[in-house]
């Protein structure tokens, strides 16, 4: 998946003009022009930090014999580009179709981002939120 850049591109500002008994008022209304900039950088930071992360977080729940699993999600990922892909041919069954635990280590199993989310979602949340200015 190639990765697409997030963009943010801020409105054209206008001017208004209205008339009143004791004159005309005119309100002129700007974007600061260093929002859509800034806001562009925070929020493809936060991705990528997003992105990295489950990556990270997610390794101990792989199931893992060879360790092929594990690398196709490091070589299935373009990071910052929002999808965490795990391309082994044989990821999708792992994932869906086995248990959620292995007898080698009763962490490993099916599911692996789904369980990984409940145990540390809001630590990537909260990165996230920090990298990306709170926003």
């Amino acid at each position: 998946m190639k990765r697409q850049e997030l963009t943010v591109k801020t409105p054209r500002g206008c001017i208004m003009r209205t008339k009143a008994e004791n004159g005309e008022m005119t309100a002129k209304f700007e974007w600061n022009p260093g929002f859509g900039p800034g806001m562009t950088t925070s929020l493809n930071a936060a991705q990528n930090f997003i992105d990295s992360e489950v990556l990270r977080l997610s390794s101990p729940y792989v199931p893992f014999q060879t360790g092929t699993l594990h690398d196709s999600g490091i070589l299935g990922t373009v990071i910052g580009s929002g999808w965490v892909i795990w391309s082994a041919p044989y990821a999708a069954p792992q994932y869906y179709n086995t248990a959620d635990s292995r007898s080698y280590d009763a962490q490993r199993g099916a599911h692996w981002f789904e369980r990984m989310k409940a145990d540390h979602g809001s630590q990537i949340i909260a990165g996230a939120k920090k990298i990306g200015g709170n926003r």
